[in-house]
């Protein structure tokens, strides 16, 4: 292809290829009824999963329980196939909250299951709303009170590299109300306030939001950060930052 640098490729590019493959078969199999289309889909599956396995060798990152070849990889990815709309996949949804206090530190969690330090986020709840997400999991993680202020980015992990999870994460900037800090048992090893200039590592995807976040702690009028489109889509410069993938809880 013709401007593509084949040496430039990375091992968060190659995960995030495995999994955008794998979605596009996995819709594919939800929508359609020929036999012929269902063996080409799942044909892909199973390329994207050579990719996912070669990529996750690289870096030593984590597979579900049994999920240890190739084959086993296409099995779990064809369990979440769905029909019809429930077929089709998206990435999930994560919650950020950018915590800062009347010092202008931020909020931070050291997660248990990886040590990677990070702004509290997780999983979107059904029934809840973004911010009421970022809320509770400043609470659960923390045991500090927030208020929400305003939406200051929305970001892809896989782009970021600080997941292998495909998920879109609404951060917001939050205050602190009230609380004392206080870790969660299970999900955090430690909890702490940090000054820009003097933060924790190893901290995921700081190069990304680190300027973001203090920006919105320090009060400056700013724009919702997002990522811009890449021209090609599939494309884009070798990752910058070697901290380590750090999934929501």
């Amino acid at each position: 292809m013709a401007g593509v640098d084949a040496g430039r490729v990375t091992v968060q590019e190659l995960l995030r290829w495995s999994e955008a493959l794998s979605a596009i078969a996995r819709t594919g199999l939800g929508f359609t009824e020929s036999l012929y289309e269902r063996e080409r889909f799942e044909e892909v599956l199973r390329v994207a999963a050579d990719i996912r396995m070669a990529a996750a060798a690289e870096i030593d990152a984590s597979l579900p329980d049994g999920v240890d070849n190739p084959e086993a990889v296409v099995q779990d990815w064809l369990r979440t196939v769905g029909d019809g709309v429930a077929g089709y996949v998206t990435p999930k949804v994560a919650v950020g909250a950018v915590v800062g206090n009347e010092r202008g530190e931020i909020l931070l969690v050291q997660r248990a299951d990886s040590g990677v330090w990070l702004y509290p986020t997780g999983w979107a709840d059904v029934g809840y709303s973004a911010s009421e997400v970022a809320v509770k999991e400043v609470a659960e993680e923390t045991g500090i009170e927030a208020e929400p202020v305003r939406l200051i980015a929305v970001l892809d992990g896989l782009r970021m590299g600080i997941t292998h999870v495909p998920l879109y994460s609404l951060v917001f900037h939050c205050r602190a109300v009230g609380g004392e800090l206080r870790r969660h048992p299970l999900e955090t090893a430690d909890v702490g306030w940090f000054p820009e200039h003097d933060l924790p590592h190893p901290l995921a995807g700081r190069e990304r939001w680190g300027p973001q976040a203090f920006a919105a702690i320090r009060g400056e009028d700013l724009d919702v950060l997002f990522d811009p489109p890449r021209v090609p889509a599939w494309r884009e410069a070798p990752a910058t930052s070697p901290e380590p993938p750090a999934p929501p809880s």
